[in-house]
This record gives structure tokens, C-alpha cells and sequence, in this order.
């Protein structure tokens, strides 16, 4: 009977490491590239005359606002509300970033969302320009307030008080 050649015989193991080692090397390039997060602006901050209040905004300058009901990952704007108000949203693998700390939730669709404090924030559709804030205090399952950024240090009072204290 005649044996295989020999270099037959050790191909399969050679195949097997190879494959093995490639996945190995796919793997920890992978793990790297997922722990990899590209950090992106998407809020900024604005003082806001008609609220008299420092307010966070979308890039474009238009009011972000959260739904007092909405905490600790639980949604209650879903459905035809999106029609509405709008989530900020950033894709898989990007830090939002702004003036403030910010941090994402995955939504029931799977997007991430911004949150600022814990809580989602969305824009309004019924402002059309920045500064716009059509959407204060509309109550709903909760109340939609403008999200804010640290409240401007008030001015300092005067030194001396006119009218002869």
C-alpha cells in the first residue's frame, strides 16, 4: 500500500492554524476598532431671552428640549410623537459632545439617542428658527421644558443703594 506524501498529511493542520490565527487577528482588530469611539460636537448652549435662561441647542442653534417623564432609559415619545418632536440621534460608536456632559440611550428603534442628565432630548417641529421655543412647558404624559446648560451667574448687586439707605 502506498502512503500519502507527507507534505499531504500536514496540510490540514497548517490550513487549521492559519484560519485560526486570521480569525484570531480579524478579532482583536475588531475589538479595537469597536472601542474606538469618534467623538462629535452635536450641542451647543444659548442664552435664551424668552426664557431668560441658558438653553442647549442643536449645531443649527434650534431648542432641545426632554420630557419630564422621560428617565432611566423608560420612552413614552414613540409612535406618532416622533412626527412632532424629534430625537437627537447620533450613530453607533460616536460620543456626542457639547459645553455639557452628555450621554446616549438606545431608543426602542434601535437608534442611539442624546441625553443630557438622563434625560432624551429631542427638538420641536413647530420651531422653525433658532431660538424658537414653541415647545416650554407643552403638557402632555408629562411636561416638555428646554433642556439647560448651567444658569448664568447673576449680576452682581450694586455696591451702594440709591435713595439714602
Amino acid at each position: 500500500m502506498q502512503q500519502p506524501p507527507a507534505n499531504r498529511t500536514r496540510f490540514p493542520i497548517y490550513a487549521a492554524l492559519l484560519l485560526a490565527s486570521f480569525a484570531t487577528v480579524l478579532g482583536l482588530g475588531a475589538n479595537a476598532m469597536a472601542a474606538q469611539k469618534t467623538s462629535m460636537q452635536v450641542v451647543k448652549q444659548a442664552e435664551n431671552e424668552t426664557l431668560g435662561k441658558t438653553v442647549l441647542t442643536t449645531k443649527s442653534g434650534h431648542t432641545l428640549y426632554s420630557l419630564s417623564v422621560e428617565t432611566n432609559g423608560r420612552f413614552i415619545c414613540t409612535g406618532s410623537c416622533l412626527s412632532v418632536w424629534h430625537p437627537l440621534v447620533v450613530a453607533p460608536g460616536v460620543k456626542p459632545t457639547g459645553p455639557v456632559k452628555l450621554g446616549t440611550v438606545k431608543r426602542p428603534d434601535g437608534r442611539l439617542q442624546v441625553t443630557f442628565k438622563g434625560k432624551p432630548l429631542y427638538s420641536f417641529g413647530a420651531d422653525k428658527k433658532a431660538g424658537d421655543v414653541n415647545g416650554e412647558g407643552i403638557k402632555d404624559v408629562g411636561t416638555w421644558h428646554a433642556a439647560g446648560g448651567p444658569t448664568p451667574a447673576a449680576p452682581a448687586p450694586p455696591t451702594e443703594y440709591p435713595g439714602g439707605y
